[in-house]
Order: C-alpha cells, then structure tokens, then sequence
C-alpha cells in the first residue's frame, strides 16, 4: 500500500487569500475589530495557531470560548470570500488526482493546517474534496487542536493506524510546499515531494531537503513515477 498525504494551500490550490480575508471578516463581525492585521505569519501553519495569534494581536483573551467563536465566524465568511476572491486549482493537480485516486493500493489523504470544515470548504469550493474522503469524512490531520504542523503530521499518523489498521513509513509520501511541510514529514519519518507553487521560493523550500522537489504538478507521470518509486 500506498499513502500520500497532502498539503491543500499552495500545494492543491491557491484560495486568491479567501482564508485570511474570512479570518478578518469573521473576526470584525464576532468582535467588532477593525484594526489592520500585521505581521502574523499563515504559511505552513496551523489554523489553530494561526487564529490564536490573531486573537492575542488584537488584545482578546485566547481561551477556547474565543476561539470558537472567532472559528465560527471564519467559517461563517469563508464561502463568501472563496466566491469574491480569484482562486485557483494549480497547475496538473486535477490530473494528478484523476491518476492517483484510479489506482488500488493507494490512499489519499490531506495533511494540513487547515480547521477540518474550511479544508471541505476549500476543497469543495474547487471539486476536489471527493478524492480525499473516506467513510464519509475528509481523510487525514487538520490544524483544530494543534498549533504546531508537527503534531498534525503525528495525528495524520495515527488515522492512517486507526483507519487503515496500517502503517509503514517507507510507504507514505508527504505532499506540500513549504519548509514545514518538510518538517513535519520527518517528524513522522516519511518521504516529501515539494512543489515550488506557495510563498516559498524553489531555492528556499530546497534548503529544507526534501526527498523531491518540482517546480508545480504539472507533469503527471513524473509525479506519479516519484510517489510511487
């Protein structure tokens, strides 16, 4: 067997900033903010932490009341901004999922910072969402409890245990486009195919060692030879 666990934001799709336009919005509309956002880092991160630092810039308390409600809001707005903004599938990974989700002895699946309703959200809003659900529910780890991506990667870890009562880390490939996403592989001990298509330069994302690195997605046979070698 084996399992690709992908990053959506900058790996899968570009949202066009619908998710920090949504925190902002959801966050005036729970708490009457106004005030510019400045220098909170979105890249590679967790939602949790993301929401968290937003939270504490505009002087709230960072409990988990405010956090659910500034969650809500978000997700409340994320549609709405999906529409509004100019988002777009990136280059072959239509393809790329055609290919991949074909086949028997693969399973796809999602590691990634996102809350699990904005990763459907965004999937969703692209036609993508059905190659990344099992049983009924978007497969892999999700950025609602954990601030740092390596503890996403762990709990990507355990539902592949729980799900597929499996795991080998010699078969599993990390899909993403920062030096997070490297990071996290290796904190679970798998292989990462990096794509140069986020934020993060091709010689930036390179100095983080992936196992692969590719300019985007965009030629079909040569991913699918790389996660499956």
């Amino acid at each position: 067997m084996r399992v690709c666990l992908f990053d959506i934001d900058g790996t899968l799709l570009n949202s066009g900033d619908a998710g920090q336009a949504a925190m902002e919005s959801g966050l005036a509309n729970a708490f009457g903010v106004s005030r510019p956002t400045e220098g909170i880092s979105t890249a590679g991160r967790t939602d949790r932490a993301i929401i968290e630092d937003l939270i504490a810039f505009h002087g709230l308390p960072v409990d988990e009341v405010t956090f659910g409600k500034v969650s809500a809001a978000y997700l409340e707005q994320l549609p709405s901004e999906l529409e509004r903004l100019d988002g777009l599938t990136l280059p072959g990974v239509g393809d790329l999922l055609e290919e991949l989700s074909a086949r028997d002895d693969l399973v796809l699946g999602l590691l990634t910072g996102n809350l699990v309703d904005g990763a459907r959200c965004k999937l969703g809003h692209f036609q993508l969402d059905p190659y990344f659900e099992r049983a009924g529910h978007l497969f892999g780890g999700f950025g609602d409890l954990q601030r740092d991506r390596d503890d996403v990667a762990r709990l990507g870890r355990e539902c592949v245990r729980r799900e597929l009562d499996w795991w080998d880390p010699t078969e599993v490939w990390v899909i993403g486009d920062t030096p997070l996403d490297v990071r996290c592989a290796r904190a679970i001990d798998v292989r990462v195919l990096a794509v140069a298509t986020g934020l993060f330069s091709r010689s930036q994302v390179a100095a983080s060692q992936p196992d692969a690195l590719l300019d985007d997605l965009s030629e079909t046979d040569r991913v699918v030879s790389i996660l499956l070698e």
